[in-house]
């Protein structure tokens, strides 16, 4: 996928961005403590798988946020105009493969185009993400655990894809609440870019419940 790159002349962090960039480690993360209530509920409602229904909302929430569509390539900040998401999947044989999915299209063609590729990646994947893996937002769950936070696997030297994880959900009152965590790498992402993706994605969520009938 084609990228543009960023002026630098005119990039607003470039200081930020050297400076970060320098680092072994550079990334930072939050796990927030997402509502999810009505979204379940719509899910649940409608016979709607929930993995895939929030991966759906989740990939367009942060290609909501422009930063999050931003890499390091050769050296400097580029921009994608969408991002693929890459998300695990169970095989038969207990490991896991690679499935890539596009999330801007319309729910009703995601969902069908989504199934047959996550059979597909169980039946036969891999960890093969494809020449232009720099586009892709990396996609995982651990539904067995609700968790408060999480320490995530990165590469060395350190890579700029935003990683997006969940674990399980459960009762926070009369709320259904779900931990989400993102992370991100520091020299192109701060944390208002993070707490935009947060934003997006609980106005994702209501979107989804009142498209669905629960307002």
């Amino acid at each position: 996928m084609e990228y543009r790159v960023l002026d630098w002349e005119r990039y607003p962090r470039r200081a930020h961005f050297d400076y970060f960039h320098a680092m072994a480690d550079p990334y930072a993360g939050v796990t927030v403590q997402v509502d999810i209530t009505r979204f379940l509920a719509a899910c649940r409602d409608g016979g709607l798988p929930f993995f895939l229904s929030f991966l759906y909302c989740a990939g367009r929430a942060a290609n909501g946020v422009p930063q999050l569509r931003q890499r390091i390539a050769e050296g400097r900040p580029v921009e994608f105009p969408s991002c693929d998401t890459s998300h695990t999947v169970m095989r038969e044989d207990g490991a896991y493969a690679y499935c890539r999915l596009n999330c801007m299209r319309p729910f009703e063609e995601f969902l069908p185009a989504a199934q047959v590729a996550q059979e597909a990646a169980k039946a036969g994947g891999s960890l093969d993400d494809g020449e232009d893996a720099l586009s892709l937002l990396f996609i995982s769950t651990l539904p067995w655990v609700g968790y408060t936070a999480l320490r995530q696997p990165v590469p060395a030297p350190a890579d700029s894809n935003p990683r997006i994880t969940w674990g399980r959900y459960g009762a926070e009152g009369a709320r259904t609440v779900m931990p989400v965590t993102l992370l991100v790498n520091h020299a192109l992402v701060d944390g208002v870019h993070m707490a935009r993706f947060f934003s997006a994605l609980e106005e994702e969520l209501a979107r989804f419940a009142e498209s669905r009938g629960r307002a």
